[in-house]
């Protein structure tokens, strides 16, 4: 069901990428199968490998981290960036590698345009919202038999207004690829309607009033630096039994202060990729489907960078008889 990327022919040739339809290879018996209890790869902060040195902090930081954004900024945003970066590849890139989950932080930047939106994770990305979704919808035209999960957060700094403009983008650029909020479909259900977007949206009041909008996902984050201490929090959870519907298990590891302070020279990127093989073991151990135990999005930082989104997808051998 799939691999990594694979270079067809000689030295030199790009890479190709082997998991960009995945869910139409999937075996037909699984097009009947809602989304919900599928095994599904997706990226934690997708957005943030557009962040760069000159990327303002966000306001919603700490009044003395901002302080120093702007004093030291030479110091100041290298050293917050650092920390702040979870992928490598854009959101083109993770789409070809077979990422159908994208973890989107919405945000206005106040030195901004009226209606620019941006997204966030500690600073702002230089990617506006709306040419990130385009960019999406014209992927998913290319690729009319895959579903793409779109989680929509944070929205730091926007107003009432600004989340109606918003949910406006999101109709003008996706219009009948939408599929709205009720049960969970499955792949055949899905591309019946030509449908190929869910949009969980996390305000209340926002999902009130368009019935396109799904609830925010839950997400289960350890908020762990040891790999072995986030391993036991998903677990911690799978014991208490899964939600009804969409659900994410994060694998992403995410540093405190005293570990960056013990780690000067370090990085999140430092600090995830040698834990690797033992995050993507635990996720080889996983079954999707209802059961109380049973995962569904698998969220990690740095897809592509070794095997997780093939071994996420290829859980869903288990759901097939023997």
């Amino acid at each position: 069901m799939g691999g990594q990327l694979s270079a067809p022919g000689g030295g030199g040739s790009l890479p190709r990428p082997v998991n960009a339809d995945w869910m139409s290879a999937l075996c037909p018996r699984l097009w009947d199968v809602p989304l919900h209890h599928l095994s599904i790869p997706g990226s934690h902060d997708t957005m943030t490998y557009c962040l760069n040195k000159r990327s303002p902090i966000s306001h919603s930081q700490s009044w003395l981290l901002q302080l120093l954004g702007k004093l030291l900024p030479c110091v100041t945003r290298p050293m917050v960036l650092k920390w702040s970066v979870t992928q490598a590849l854009d959101v083109t890139e993770q789409l070809d590698v077979g990422v159908r989950y994208l973890d989107l932080r919405v945000a206005h930047v106040p030195e901004g345009s009226r209606r620019n939106l941006h997204f966030v994770h500690f600073v702002y990305t230089t990617a506006l919202v709306e040419d990130t979704l385009t960019e999406i919808s014209e992927w998913l035209e290319r690729h009319p038999r895959e579903v793409v999960i779109l989680a929509c957060r944070g929205f730091e700094g926007l107003t009432e207004e600004l989340h109606e403009y918003l949910v406006a983008c999101v109709r003008n650029i996706f219009g009948h690829m939408l599929c709205p909020r009720g049960e969970v479909p499955t792949l055949r259900q899905l591309w019946a309607r030509g449908q190929q977007v869910l949009l969980s949206y996390e305000d209340e009041r926002t999902l009130s009033r368009h019935r396109e909008l799904w609830p925010g996902l839950p997400y289960w984050w350890a908020d762990q630096a040891k790999p072995t201490e986030l391993v036991r929090y998903l677990e911690h959870m799978k014991s208490c039994g899964r939600p009804g519907g969409l659900f994410v298990a994060g694998i992403n590891l995410t540093e405190n202060l005293e570990y960056v302070l013990v780690h000067p020279a370090g990085s999140l990127r430092k600090m995830t990729l040698p834990h690797l093989a033992y995050l993507t073991a635990w996720v080889r151990e996983q079954s999707p489907g209802p059961g109380a135990r049973c995962t569904n999005v698998i969220a990690g930082d740095f897809v592509g960078a070794d095997s997780f989104i093939s071994d996420v997808i290829r859980l869903n051998e288990k759901l097939l008889p023997c």
